[in-house]
């Protein structure tokens, strides 16, 4: 008799097997006894009957409390009526850590109580759902840019200056010098794409930003890629397919977890059809004054929630927002040939209220210019010569990009919170567990 998983009982249909699960409900009718299993693969029934088992099984499977882990042995049985497909028939039961006073019913609780209790709300089966499919974004990822000939390389946490300047840093002492954690590590993957050509890095970045939206965590994980001897349309048709990719692998691979979600197969495959829309800040804002809705939108705004949830809906897909104005943007963007209060940038906002997910550029190449607005962003030149060193020795036309993997998972799964898209969120007030 083999120990399987739940997740492989389409192997061993009409076998008798042992699992090891946890106890998520029970309910019984007479003689039946109806158990609800998880293993961290999958969720399933098991079913006892009474007539087949012995007394002290049939007795202990209707005494067990909720979170009990126990192993079970019994025969995997065909069970159409169920997302999963398959259940098991009980013959016995051995418990092996009792659970009392579960404080997570299958009562309604509160966001802030679930968040107190995320060390057990991750045993529920919509944030199972959740945290696999975000495992699948992470592993398509690290696929796609192996198969697109990308380095990983590692850009530093600790770091004694800042990508888009220090106001929304966490500050630390560096024995005697300042130092923060890392906003970004696009600088750094510059470096390596002036050394190995196509980078990426995919680590934690933090915002010491004091925003309490659905779209904000204060710790989060960034892909960042750089590619040399890339110019902006490039760099646009690399991100849709990664998109792209993505998305179409959690269609392949994850078709169990999007029916625990409910989320729509037929509107999460319209985001695999390419190319993206592509509009200029200009015409996004040509397109907000017109709808009616923002007669107060002004050139040179950023776009906040409202505006960029309308641009996205508007085309139904992810729609790439292309040169904004060079005041609202990072010091370090490449100024438009032709215009000089632009930039050669772009952010890829998500339908359905997600805004943005991806944000990049062609980024500056002439040092001079570099230096120039390192100067009016306020910032410390001398903390900034080894990024224009980049510039002095070899300088090529390259661009690059960051993706908020827990935005993109938030949109993947149409999930309403960020929060919920990470095993252990950190947010404004709350740094626990």
């Amino acid at each position: 008799m083999e120990t399987i998983n739940i997740i492989n009982s389409k192997d061993y249909v009409d076998k008798k097997v042992k699992i090891g699960v946890w106890l998520t409900n029970k309910r019984s009718s007479g003689k039946i006894a109806f158990l609800q299993l998880r293993d961290g693969t999958a969720y399933f029934q098991g079913v006892v009957v009474k007539n087949n088992v012995s007394e002290e099984v049939f007795k202990l499977a209707k005494e067990l409390k909720q979170e009990t882990s126990m192993y079970i042995t019994g025969t995997i049985h065909e069970d159409k009526r169920s997302h999963f497909g398959y259940e098991i028939e009980v013959e016995d039961i051995e418990v092996v850590g009792e659970s009392e006073n579960y404080p997570i019913t299958p009562k309604e609780h509160g966001t802030d109580f679930l968040m107190d209790h995320r060390h057990l709300w991750l045993r529920s089966k919509r944030q199972f759902a959740v945290m696999k499919i975000r495992n699948e974004v992470i592993r398509a990822t690290y696929e796609f840019f192996n198969q697109e000939g990308f380095t990983k390389l590692d850009a530093p946490i600790l770091t004694g200056s800042a990508p888009e300047g220090t106001t929304e840093l966490f500050h630390t002492e560096y024995f005697d010098k300042d130092a923060y954690l890392s906003q970004s590590g696009q600088l750094y993957e510059e470096a390596g794409a002036m050394a190995y050509g196509k980078v990426f890095s995919f680590g934690p970045t933090f915002r010491a930003e004091k925003s309490k939206t659905r779209r904000h965590l204060i710790e989060f994980w960034m892909i960042e890629p750089e590619m040399a001897f890339m110019h902006q349309e490039e760099s646009l048709e690399l991100q849709e397919r990664y998109i792209a990719y993505l998305v179409q692998n959690v269609l392949d691979h994850c078709d169990y977890e999007l029916q625990i979600l409910e989320r729509d197969r037929d509107v999460l495959k319209r985001y695999t059809e390419l190319p993206y829309p592509r509009i200029s800040y200009d015409e996004a804002i040509d397109l907000l004054k017109e709808s009616g809705q923002f007669p107060d939108i002004k050139w040179g705004e950023d776009f906040g929630s409202p505006e960029e949830t309308y641009l996205a809906e508007h085309f139904s897909k992810p729609v790439f927002v292309m040169n904004y104005p060079k005041a609202i943007k990072p010091f370090y963007m490449k100024p438009h040939p032709t215009r000089d209060d632009i930039v050669i940038c772009a952010d890829l906002l998500a339908p359905e209220g997600y805004g943005e997910i991806i944000g990049g550029s062609e980024r500056a190449t002439d040092p001079a210019y570099l230096e120039e607005q390192i100067v009016k962003a306020g910032l410390n030149k001398g903390d900034y010569e080894w990024y224009i060193d980049l510039r002095r020795y070899g300088s090529v036309p390259h661009s690059g990009f960051g993706l908020g993997l827990e935005r993109c998972v938030t949109w993947i799964t149409g999930e309403d919170h960020i929060r919920e898209a990470i095993p252990f969120p950190r947010l404004l007030n709350r740094i626990y567990p």
